[in-house]
């Protein structure tokens, strides 16, 4: 399995992540977003407007992503935990969204490495494998 219990629950709970790409000339682009993990392990991300926006372009062009998911969980103490998947990604026409009032576009991330933090350790706890 790609990601750890641990990690799956984080994920099936956290809800909102930020997706990075780049566009062919260059530009670094990073948006909130909705998504799914799948049961292969690869992730979708939804929006309302999919095929319209510049991460799905950049996609279609051939860009690599990196994808976090992370809170804040106290202050005092400080702690976080949050995860980071970089990976490949393809633009896909008329597949179910993550969520069903957004448009039947999505982007799929194969995962090739997971960094973590905080969830199966402490909050300074890093961890980070490549995905075979």
């Amino acid at each position: 399995m790609i990601f750890t219990s641990n990690e799956q629950q984080f994920l099936a709970q956290a809800g909102l992540g930020r997706l990075a790409t780049v566009s062919p000339d260059g530009v670094v682009q990073n948006n909130p977003t909705s998504y799914r993990v799948n049961a292969d392990g690869t992730i979708d991300i939804g929006g309302m407007r999919m095929r319209a926006t510049r991460k799905y372009r950049n996609v279609e062009a051939g860009s690599r992503v990196s994808f976090v998911i992370d809170q804040q969980v106290s202050l005092d103490p400080y702690v976080i935990r949050g995860i980071e998947i970089r990976g490949t990604a393809e633009a896909l026409d008329d597949e179910e969204p993550p969520f069903p009032p957004q448009e039947r576009a999505v982007i799929r991330i194969r995962p090739e490495r997971v960094i973590s933090w905080g969830i199966d350790g402490g909050s300074f706890d890093f961890t980070s494998r490549v995905v075979e």
